[in-house]
């Protein structure tokens, strides 16, 4: 069987990479994607390593072995594998407004944890409105001032206290200090 494919071609992107991240992602192995996709192991192991670049015709039958199509492929970013460590630069920015939640991992679709870096600007808060969901949150201040309101219960805490609680309690958080206040939460399950 024809691969149709092209050797030693430099891709533009990494291809390679991307098809290896959407292989992880669902589980196959490089010899089950080449059976699923009816060519060769070597040419999974080729095209993952960016050695050889494959055909329009023979990327839309490893891409149909996965299931996923063509466009898709090539407009959504690759998911994320089963990801252990992460660099400052791989956080995701979900805050606005004088608060910055920087969260480990970028989908958590499926997680039962959310864990974020969060940071205050001296008199910024979640909002005015309290927040509820299902689940529990906790965390840590690690610098400045921070008051959290949990139903009828409000506390300051600072450096090295904590916080833990159903998040079905109406809550808020506000950096009540002169400078910027630095908090590790983690909340189960994810929130937003």
């Amino acid at each position: 069987m024809s691969n149709n494919l092209t050797p030693g071609s430099e891709p533009t992107l990494d291809l390679g990479g991307k098809l290896r991240r959407f292989r992880e992602a669902r589980g196959y192995s490089q010899r089950e994607l080449a059976r699923r996709a009816g060519i060769s192991n070597a040419t999974i192991s080729q095209i993952e390593s960016n050695t050889i670049s494959p055909s329009v015709g023979a990327l839309k039958r490893i891409l149909d072995a996965l299931p996923i199509p063509l466009s898709d492929f090539f407009a959504e970013e690759a998911p994320e594998v089963d990801r252990v460590f992460f660099k400052a630069a791989d956080m995701m920015e979900i805050g606005r407004g004088g608060v910055s939640y920087r969260q480990v991992g970028r989908d958590l679709t499926g997680k039962a944890l959310q864990i974020i870096s969060e940071r205050y600007e001296a008199g910024a808060s979640s909002g005015r409105v309290r927040i509820r969901h299902e689940g529990e949150e906790g965390g840590i201040v690690l610098c400045g001032r921070l008051e959290v309101v949990v139903g009828d219960k409000r506390e300051v805490l600072g450096p090295g206290e904590a916080y833990y609680f159903k998040s079905q309690e109406p809550h808020r958080f506000r950096n009540v200090g002169e400078s910027p206040c630095e908090v590790i939460s983690v909340c189960t399950p994810p929130s937003f």
